[in-house]
């Protein structure tokens, strides 16, 4: 089994004035990654997601939040709406994890529960990777006093 890498770009956002956080699975945005799934599905509307804001929206520990260990449970949104804004055109994952690997797969548009997304990843990372580059971001998790 071939493992994907994830790393993170991070940029601040006058607009949100703060930083997002945008995934990158082997090189590609996932941004770009879902937009030319769901327009290869013919879906409308396709792509619209932007990264997220985890201390605008108060997402907690990074490592809780990408290990699908924190109150909401396993399904954690890995993009929010390229607006800024979350909860308003997320893609939903489901974090799964074993002692060797953490996947992200089942993913869901929220607001199109018809789309199937079951062609799109499972992404499967190495897990000293994955949890090396969730610890790069997490201070970028934690809120200003």
């Amino acid at each position: 089994m071939s493992l994907n890498t994830l790393t993170y770009r991070t940029a601040f956002s006058a607009d949100m004035n703060a930083m997002e956080v945008l995934p990158v699975i082997d090189g590609s945005p996932l941004t770009a990654l879902v937009t030319a799934f769901e327009v290869g599905r013919g879906w409308d509307p396709a792509g619209g997601y932007g990264g997220l804001f985890p201390t605008v929206f108060g997402l907690g520990s990074a490592a809780a939040y990408w290990l699908g260990e924190h109150p909401a449970g396993d399904r954690v949104f890995a993009l929010g709406c390229e607006c800024g804004e979350m909860a308003c055109w997320p893609l939903a994952i489901e974090v799964a994890t074993s002692s060797d690997t953490v996947g992200w797969q089942k993913f869901r548009q929220p607001y199109r529960s018809d789309r199937d997304y079951s062609a799109f990843g499972p992404f499967i990372f190495d897990r000293t990777q994955y949890e090396a580059a969730v610890a790069s971001i997490a201070p970028l998790f934690e809120r200003l006093p």
